[in-house]
């Protein structure tokens, strides 16, 4: 049935090869059921809620992808998007997060019909590839200053904004402890560092009594308090369109260069001859859709799927395999509601590392490139608003091309994106 089903031999793998690279994935990616909680906590959405919810959003994409488009490309709530979420939208613009729901529903369906609708495919076209590097890596930042405050590593200050927090106290320390061994075992190729880094700090918090133990298994919560309480309607308010851009944005830059970078790797891709990338990026967008229903920010596929590749994973099976094992988190609740923020911190940090890497892929020689690039980057952490950064990103990028003489290497997709981000400034104030 599985060969069947999954076209194993033609793809030149075995049922072994692709379980084995489907735990690798899940290995790999399985922090998300950590740190998601306790980012979208923050925003009073039920904690025990959204763990349920991950896990859901989680295998349900991954099960879309695996059916749809027989690809080995695990699905979950993305980073970044996330922290956008809860930090942004909520925490800082003061909306609710049924409200935020109802944004991240909204873009679902506008990425849905872009997609179906081949737009998609020239909106990538037309945005540079300095500012899609640069959107990566200034996410990356802005999920870091999340970390470090989070931490306590980092702390508010009167006089300069930020400044170094109390390292003397166990938050911070075991911060920095954990993000030490994430780096070093992830260094040493070790499957799942992120996800033993964040389960050793959680440990010794428990052991020093610094946060208490709940229990390892037990029945999954109630997912009430999040499933269907998105606010479609209150998320057409003025002040959430440019939030929903964003979103529409992320989402697209993210998911599709994750999804042609892990399916090149996996020889999915290859000059004439017919590929399933329409398939998943079917798959990609509707598992947004759902994951708001559900009571969870963006959902779209993990670069952390190409260990599994590395592993041997060139199928849908590997992806199955993945939802089957989110599915089977859904019982470890006690644990997930153990882990304090300072145990997700360094996950983040070392993510946000991770990220940092897009800008070996900005044309620093070209002003009108790099300008746009470090400001989309910069604008940011600094704003602690990815909106903001994309805005003065598209900006820039079109105004300096303009004054200097080369307007026509403006593509119409990002003149209409920088309009829309302007218009946001003049008419729609946070």
């Amino acid at each position: 049935m599985l060969e069947r089903l999954f076209n194993l031999k033609e793809s030149g793998t075995s049922v072994r090869t692709e379980v084995i690279a489907g735990i690798t994935t899940f290995l790999t990616m399985s922090y998300i059921i950590f740190v998601n909680p306790e980012i979208l906590s923050s925003t009073g959405m039920d904690r025990h809620a959204v763990f349920v919810a991950t896990c859901l959003a989680a295998a349900l994409g991954s099960l879309v992808m695996a059916l749809v488009a027989n690809w080995p490309v695990a699905m979950a709530p993305g980073m970044g998007l996330n922290a956008f979420f809860a930090f942004t939208v909520v925490g800082a613009m003061g909306f609710t997060w049924q409200q935020a729901l109802g944004a991240v529903f909204i873009s679902g369906v506008i990425f849905l019909l872009l997609t179906v609708s081949g737009i998609r495919s020239w909106l990538i076209a037309g945005i540079p590839y300095s500012m899609r590097s640069a959107i990566a890596a200034g996410i990356g930042l802005f999920l870091a200053i999340i970390a470090l405050k989070n931490s306590g590593i980092v702390a508010a200050s009167p006089a300069t904004f930020i400044t170094l927090g109390d390292l003397k106290q166990t938050g911070p320390l075991l911060a920095i402890l954990g993000f030490f061994i994430i780096a070093a075992l992830d260094a040493l190729k070790v499957r799942g560092a992120i996800l033993i880094g964040i389960l050793v700090v959680t440990l010794l918090s428990m052991a020093l009594g610094a946060s208490p133990f709940n229990g390892v298994v037990s029945a999954p919560p109630s997912l009430a308090p999040t499933f269907l309480q998105l606010d479609i309607f209150g998320a057409l308010h003025a002040g959430l369109l440019h939030v929903i851009l964003v979103f529409v944005l992320v989402e697209v830059f993210d998911a599709t260069g994750t999804l042609i970078g892990v399916a090149k790797r996996a020889g999915l891709i290859e000059k004439g001859k017919p590929s399933r990338l329409g398939r998943a990026l079917l798959a990609d967008s509707t598992a947004i859709v759902a994951g708001s229903a559900l009571g969870t920010s963006s959902t779209t596929a993990y670069v952390e799927s190409a260990s599994g590749v590395q592993a041997g994973g060139r199928t849908g099976l590997t992806a199955l395999v993945v939802a089957g094992l989110f599915l089977l988190a859904l019982f470890f609740s006690p644990l997930a509601g153990s882990v304090p923020a300072y145990a997700t911190a360094p996950a983040l940090l070392y993510v946000a590392c991770l990220m940092m890497r897009e800008l070996l892929e900005v044309d620093w020689v070209d002003v009108t490139e790099a300008a746009p690039a470090a400001l989309t980057a910069l604008m940011m952490p600094f704003t602690y608003s990815i909106a903001n950064g994309l805005a003065f990103g598209f900006i820039s990028y079109a105004v300096l091309k303009t004054l200097t003489g080369r307007p026509r290497e403006v593509h119409p997709a990002t003149w209409i994106v920088a309009a829309l981000f302007v218009l946001r400034f003049a008419f729609f104030a946070e």
